[in-house]
């Protein structure tokens, strides 16, 4: 839409509501999707169909997009063998024998360490993480929605603050795009001001260590204690059999058969970076440098099995292919969310919202109101990157007219984007932390927003403080 209106707000507020109401979230995305191509069809429901189904079919016409929903298909095929390699259960055996993890306590924080360790890629931390701790999670009666806000809570939080991974890489190409010199330096030092970032780390960090439990999670979790792992009309983002760590019949289970491939799979990523971007990491293809890690994993993790003469190359293709058709639900998702955030673009969402609500507060408050509107187009698209992409050359320029340090707005920027992907139940990064638990993801949006929140109100505390001080 040349000039968005407020009705290009309805089509995500659509798709959040029937989420949460409905608690079908494949309906939810379709139905925010049908009614984005029908207002722009001219309010004809028929058209709008239509184009809802070509739209869709058009993502994969984005070589960005496509590795997303390959990565999906090609991690559940990574946890699939590592798992029938009885590399997951003999990495929970050494460290129950060794008496590293014997409470719900020291389940969470190492879901927690892992995924501070593992800051390569958002999707892949909540993926590894989730792998990891939830059989120690469901030994010792902690709950899934608290594992999924642990895992999420420590994804996007701790990826944007490191420069040389994927989201680095795309923030910095986005700064250097908007003519920032030296775009690394600039956020680098924003890193410091990221205040949502670290609050979200650090809360879940003292929620583990002094067991705060508030709102529907003090439920979530009494229920667990009680010997029920989920609610009665839950639905768990994966089928429960690929959710087993149990080895295939006969295995032996062996720590490395899990350690070396995932070791393998980050430590590639700063290579594929580099390679992608012509030798400077910095350029580097972030969708294509994931995508690349995790068949480099997989790879590893073939050839290791093979070498213990575990597996016929027939067996590990079977293995493989039964993880990847475990996560083609969660591949059908992201093509909806990919859908429709490409729609939401074309009615022109963010910049709608971003308008509204620009000059709306005293300069000295500028940076809590970047914060909000960037965490409302997040919330409201479901994308972080996305919201990056909208509010970077709104903040940019808004900290040059104002004679001010750029670092601040940038972080501002950013933090928002991450806070607003937190809290929405649209995200990819929330829904792939539901599937990692194996949680109901309302269940996970519900019981994660108020920590969200609270994390939100440290941030707009800080950048108020950081504002009235510059």
């Amino acid at each position: 839409m040349s000039d968005p209106t407020w009705i290009s707000v309805l089509p995500p507020v659509l798709a959040i509501g029937l989420a949460i109401w409905t608690r079908q979230v494949y309906l939810s995305l379709a139905g925010g999707l049908w009614l984005a191509w029908t207002i722009l069809a001219g309010w004809n429901p028929l058209t709008g169909l239509a184009s809802t189904v070509e739209s869709t079919v058009s993502v994969f016409s984005d070589p960005g997009d496509t590795r997303v929903i390959m990565f999906t298909l090609v991690i559940g095929a990574l946890i699939a063998t590592v798992q029938a390699s009885g590399g997951v259960q003999g990495f929970v055996e050494v460290l129950e024998q060794r008496r590293w993890v014997d409470s719900s306590k020291r389940a969470q924080l190492l879901a927690w360490g892992t995924g501070v360790i593992i800051f390569i890629e958002s999707n892949i931390t909540v993926l590894v993480a989730g792998t990891v701790a939830r059989p120690l999670c469901d030994r010792y009666r902690c709950s899934r929605e608290k594992l999924a806000y642990i895992i999420d809570s420590t994804s996007a939080p701790i990826c944007i603050l490191i420069p040389l991974n994927a989201w680095g890489a795309y923030n910095l190409q986005l700064l250097e795009g908007l003519g920032v010199e030296n775009a690394l330096g600039v956020f680098v030092t924003s890193i410091a001001f990221n205040f949502y970032a670290f609050a979200a780390v650090f809360l879940t960090l003292a929620v583990i260590l002094f067991g705060i439990d508030i709102g529907p999670m003090k439920k979530a979790e009494k229920r667990t204690r009680d010997g029920r792992v989920l609610w009665p009309d839950a639905t768990p983002m994966i089928d429960e059999e690929v959710l087993s760590t149990a080895p295939a019949e006969g295995m032996p289970t062996r720590a490395r058969n899990m350690l070396l491939p995932i070791a393998s799979m980050v430590l590639f990523m700063p290579l594929a970076l580099w390679i992608t971007g012509g030798g400077d990491i910095r350029d580097g293809s972030g969708s294509t440098s994931v995508l690349w890690s995790v068949s480099f994993g997989l790879g590893v993790s073939w050839l290791l099995l093979r070498a213990q003469g575990l597996f016929t190359v027939d067996e590990l293709v079977r293995v493989a292919l039964k993880g990847a058709g475990a996560l083609v639900p969660l591949a059908l998702i992201l093509l909806l969310a990919l859908a429709l955030g490409d729609v939401i673009r074309e009615l022109g969402t963010g910049e709608y919202v971003a308008r509204i609500t620009a000059g709306a507060m005293p300069n000295f408050l500028y940076l809590p109101l970047i914060f909000l509107v960037s965490g409302g187009i997040a919330f409201a698209t479901g994308t972080s990157w996305g919201t990056f992409a909208i509010m970077l050359p709104i903040a940019v320029p808004a900290a040059a007219t104002l004679g001010l340090p750029l670092a601040p707005f940038v972080a501002a920027s950013l933090a928002g984007g991450v806070f607003g992907d937190h809290c929405s139940p649209i995200s990819d990064t929330t829904i792939i932390s539901s599937m990692a638990a194996a949680t109901d993801h309302v269940d996970h949006v519900r019981t994660q927003l108020p920590y969200a929140l609270i994390s939100g109100a440290v941030a707009v505390v800080g950048f108020a403080i950081l504002g009235a001080a510059m």
